[in-house]
């Protein structure tokens, strides 16, 4: 299988995938995040290739409250520390290249994942993303006051719960 097919199957299986919106030829954003979500496509020998780049909010963006310097780096570290887990999420196999970067008031998440089943691998950069989302719900430390998207986050959260807002999900 070529390489070119390999990108034509990968932009297919983008194509059909309800939660990709396709932004330019070859990339997308994931809708079905509060945060931004990107995903380029492409291809890896005769593999499907997917680059999935997620950037949220450091722990002081997200409060009205100051945030002590070494809450929010020990915050940075465990969120990144949990996102070396972002394969448990996946269907498919293998190993992927994941980076977790501080860039100012942002955290950075990029997973770079490859399957030769196309739709399976699209399926699993979504999974990123929810996996992104979910474990920086997780990361909330309660007694702050918190601002978008975490309001947004907590409040759905509660919804799915069935109960009101009160709290961390934790």
């Amino acid at each position: 299988m070529s390489e070119s097919n390999a990108v034509e199957r990968a932009r297919r299986a983008a194509d059909a995938a309800a939660a990709f919106e396709e932004a330019a030829e070859g990339s997308y954003t994931i809708e079905k995040t509060v945060f931004d979500a990107e995903v380029d496509v492409g291809s890896d020998g005769a593999s499907a290739a997917y680059a999935v780049t997620v950037s949220v909010p450091m722990l002081g963006a997200a409060t009205a409250d100051r945030v002590a310097p070494v809450v929010e780096d020990g915050w940075f570290d465990t969120f990144a520390l949990r996102m070396e887990d972002v394969d448990s999420a996946f269907r498919g196999s293998g190993d992927p290249d994941v980076d977790v970067e501080r860039d100012d008031d942002r955290a950075v998440v990029t997973v770079e994942l490859t399957d030769l089943d196309a739709k399976r691998g699209a399926s699993d950069a979504v999974a990123a993303v929810q996996y992104v989302e979910g474990t920086y719900v997780e990361g909330i430390i309660p007694g702050y006051e918190y601002t978008e998207p975490v309001t947004h986050l907590l409040q759905r959260a509660a919804d799915a719960a069935g109960g009101s807002r009160g709290g961390t999900p934790l």
